[in-house]
């Protein structure tokens, strides 16, 4: 008899841990490398609005330097006409100071540099958040599909119990000369399809295994994970209008397309700002020291304080009003852009509810379905013991009863898919983490 015990651990159950869902997320919120990139770039753009990368703050450089200077000179007197030749003078020049410069003012330009910095920093918290949510759904839907594999699975098992049970009977009626050797190797060919069908789900359910634990950044692919729950638990009474108006009011897509707004009036405004003057400070206090060779002065130093004023204003740059215009369209598409969003998000949700509320119907009808099935095939069985039907028979009617199994564990995973998703667009899907 063939056997899972290898992917259900239960040789090494004793050392395996038994997650549920909530522990599932927050080993792969900890883990997960994609996460701990976003979240990195996160930091970046939050590290990247402070003031002095927007530009409130001055500079301040100190600077020293030492100049050396042999020349061979000629000097004719004017009075005279007498010409003195000096060779080999060296004249020398030190210099050390601290300089400060300062934009005090630069038409807006600098607060608006700040304001767009930290407007980005907010953007970088709703990536983040957004790639935390699509996380937490991957793991979800991952998590439900692994149980539904390990459920298949089970009813594989159990068809190939029912095709062994149909072979042993139509065994012992060959042996006595009921049946015929035809009839036993059907029942042999269905055993022995329903035990490939077996093998194969046992694929399945290991590559399910795999993703989990590529998801939750698992070393080792094959690690042991054993699900603690063993049915995929459906929400029957997700309320619509409370997932309608949270979709409208915290979904991140929607955020982020307002915060891209925000940047493109900021980028406008910015272009304007070049319209106005700008004001800057430049100070200065150092020491320089001269040494001449043959000047009537040998040597001079000077310390002191220097400082200056610019007031400038462009006139013209050739590119003002382009730009002007092209940042103003930009702040259309921007708006555009969300509305584009909101409608798709819109029709996106009503397609989510409709096929969550379908599901539910058919997932209720499947389970009525179910114990009909199961008495069809007692029923079934105890007569292909007594030989009033046969190999054919019995096996559509077990596959009747095989295929509402199956049924119902589709619509079940198709309605948590629903769920998932429906908590996803709405921005409520960290619930999961509760």
């Amino acid at each position: 008899m063939l056997s899972i015990a290898f992917l259900l651990g239960i040789g090494e159950q004793g050392k395996a841990q038994i997650y549920t869902l909530k522990e599932c997320l927050e080993i792969g919120l900890q883990n997960n490398y994609s996460l701990r990139i976003v979240h990195n770039e996160e930091q970046i753009s939050k590290n990247n609005a402070t003031l002095g990368n927007a530009g409130y703050l001055p500079t301040v450089d100190f600077t020293a330097g030492y100049t050396g200077n042999l020349d061979n000179t000629k000097t004719t007197s004017r009075s005279t006409g007498t010409s003195t030749i000096d060779k080999h003078v060296f004249d020398q020049t030190a210099n050390v100071g601290v300089n400060l410069n300062w934009t005090l003012f630069d038409g807006f330009n600098i607060s608006t540099t700040y304001e767009r910095l930290k407007e980005l920093a907010r953007q970088g918290e709703t990536q983040t958040r957004i790639a935390v949510e699509d996380y937490i759904a991957s793991v979800a839907a991952e998590y439900y599909n692994f149980i539904q594999q390990k459920i298949r699975l089970e009813n594989y098992r159990y068809a190939m119990k029912l095709s062994r049970e149909r072979l042993r009977i139509a065994g012992d009626n060959l042996a006595v000369g009921k049946f015929s050797g035809l009839e036993y190797q059907l029942a042999q060919v269905d055993f022995n399809t329903d035990s490939t069908q077996y093998l194969k789900q046992k694929e399945l359910l290991q590559t399910s295994l795999i993703r989990l634990n590529e998801l939750m950044a698992n070393k080792d692919a094959n690690n042991v994970v054993v699900i603690r729950d063993s049915t995929i638990n459906v929400h029957y009474h997700l309320n619509q209008k409370e997932l309608w108006e949270a979709m409208l009011t915290t979904n991140a897509s929607l955020l982020q397309a307002d915060q891209n707004t925000n940047l493109a009036m900021l980028d406008y405004k910015k272009v304007c700002s070049r319209n106005y003057p700008y004001l800057k400070l430049n100070t200065g206090y150092g020491y320089t020291f001269n040494k001449y060779d043959i000047n009537a002065t040998s040597k001079r130093g000077n310390l002191g304080l220097n400082a200056g004023i610019t007031l400038g204003f462009n006139i013209f740059d050739g590119n003002r009003r382009r730009e002007k215009r092209n940042a103003s369209l930009n702040i259309q598409n921007r708006r555009l852009e969300k509305q584009d969003l909101e409608l798709t998000l819109r029709s996106n949700f009503a397609d989510l509810w409709q096929a969550y509320k379908n599901n539910l119907q058919v997932l209720e009808l499947e389970r009525q379905n179910l114990p009909t099935a199961k008495e069809n095939h007692d029923v079934a069985q105890d007569r292909y013991k007594l030989g009033d039907i046969s190999g054919f028979e019995m096996r559509e009617i077990q596959k009747t009863l095989i295929d509402a199994e199956e049924r119902i564990i589709t619509a079940e995973y198709n309605t948590k898919l629903c769920e998932i998703s429906l908590l996803q667009i709405s921005g409520t899907i960290m619930q999961y983490l509760k």
